[in-house]
């Protein structure tokens, strides 16, 4: 009699190995209130607002907002926010196109004439907990450091 050979069933795969978590921690919250909008792009997709790799909407907290990301997949993103203080949806800006909320980029990136590029504005997510820091630009004069007094 031949005894067949156990089926050999591979070993659970670790889901930290597969997935990161992204923490992040968004400083020079407005007051004024609303949400913070937060959307995470890969490369392929970061020039599309409409269709985000994911998004999120947290309540505003002047001490500092913290968006928890659980379950992703490691690799190269790059993040757009924004406080959307009147919670209508969108990034309001002027009839100029200037904004009129605060807003943020990963890196802390700097627009000029237009959004940062991908590659201004991409970090790495690796397997695991990973987490960054936003501080938002504002135009209610939250982002505008003060002006020590000249000294005599």
């Amino acid at each position: 009699m031949i005894a067949a050979a156990a089926p050999t069933v591979p070993a659970a795969q670790t889901p930290a190995a597969d997935t990161a978590t992204l923490t992040v921690k968004v400083s020079h919250v407005s007051p004024k209130g609303g949400e913070v909008s937060l959307a995470l792009y890969t490369a392929a997709n970061y020039d599309d607002d409409n269709h985000p790799t994911l998004s999120r909407d947290v309540p505003a907290d002047p001490a500092g907002t913290t968006i928890v990301i659980a379950g992703i997949k490691p690799g190269v993103y790059a993040i757009k926010m924004f406080q959307d203080i009147n919670e209508n949806g969108k990034f309001d800006t002027s009839w100029l196109g200037l904004p009129l909320e605060p807003y943020g980029f990963s890196n802390n990136a700097k627009p000029f004439l237009s959004a940062p590029s991908f590659d201004r504005t991409r970090f790495t997510v690796a397997p695991g907990d990973n987490t960054i820091a936003i501080r938002l630009s504002g135009t209610d004069g939250i982002s505008v450091p003060k002006r020590k007094p000249a000294e005599k």
